[in-house]
């Protein structure tokens, strides 16, 4: 199973909504917390080349954006072999 990361801040509705999908598909993710900003915050903002919003989601370390990109992955039938590379 590939490795899922999630940049998430409280009361995000779409944070709920990408993370529900993740979970649907029994994927497990390292969820980050960036409520109150801090060292994660900065992280995620560099990785994801300064996108501000979240969730960023990372599988394998690849950038894949936001939770209507990574819907849009499922619907394109793309998301579930990103999720099952080692």
């Amino acid at each position: 199973m590939a490795k899922v990361e999630i940049y998430t801040k409280a009361f995000c509705s779409y944070c709920v909504r990408a993370k529900k999908l993740l979970r649907d598909k029994d994927v497990e993710f390292e969820e980050y917390d960036i409520t109150l900003g801090g060292p994660r915050r900065t992280e995620m903002l560099r990785r994801s080349e300064g996108r501000s919003t979240v969730p960023q989601i990372f599988i394998d370390g690849r950038h894949v954006g936001g939770s209507d990109d990574l819907h849009a992955l499922d619907r394109e039938g793309r998301l579930d072999p990103l999720l099952k590379t080692a």
